[in-house]
């Protein structure tokens, strides 16, 4: 596969994030289409697992249930989209090493609340705007046709999923608090990343 400079790569701009991933990870992402859709339908079934924990972690909170489940069914369609196109393919889950980058990012949510909440919604949203950045590049340089139209449909939901858990740190903290610590966490992320995992991942 002819490798891309990283100029060519057409960059979907999120505020959230402070680098654009590099061409590197795109050829090894599409050179690897199995093993990345393998890698994505744990990320699918993390993420669901991940709100879920939210809904029980904060069971009083008023109004995160009810954004929070719809949220979670949906990462869980995503997964069961994900896996079926693994079988119609001869392929199915396996275990696969995971990359560092969601356990670095999970030890920086800091342990006292309430900033534990805010932390907690700033790293899953970081995660869902760099998911939908992947699958934008994704969607463009496949050069699997079914590949191309799972990551166009699915790019949507990851950034709503991102709006979601701001909306939802901007309805309970002050707006420069959450400035600045999106802030830090965000070069943290763009950090993780400077180190392009061996294997391909939708986070390596």
């Amino acid at each position: 596969m002819e490798v891309l400079k990283d100029e060519e790569i057409p960059i979907t701009k999120i505020k959230w994030l402070l680098t654009s991933s590099s061409s590197k990870w795109l050829e090894q992402a599409v050179s690897n289409p199995i093993e990345l859709l393998i890698d994505h339908a744990n990320c699918e079934r993390k993420a669901a697992g991940a709100a879920v924990q939210m809904m029980f972690r904060y069971l009083c909170e008023p109004g995160l249930a009810e954004v929070l489940s719809p949220l979670a069914r949906e990462e869980l369609e995503h997964f069961e989209r994900v896996i079926g196109i693994l079988r119609s393919r001869g392929c199915y889950l396996e275990p696969l090493p995971a990359p560092p980058y969601a356990a670095l990012l999970a030890k920086n949510v800091r342990k006292e609340e309430p900033v534990r909440m805010l932390d907690t919604f700033l790293v899953s949203g970081l995660i869902e705007a760099r998911s939908h950045e992947r699958m934008a590049l994704l969607a463009l340089h496949s050069t699997d046709k079914e590949l191309r139209n799972l990551y166009m449909d699915l790019l949507r939901s990851e950034a709503r999923h991102s709006c979601v858990y701001w909306n939802l740190a901007k309805e309970r903290f002050e707006k420069d608090m959450i400035l600045k610590r999106l802030k830090e966490l965000s070069r943290i992320e763009a950090d993780i990343l400077s180190n392009l995992h061996p294997q391909p991942r939708m986070h390596s």
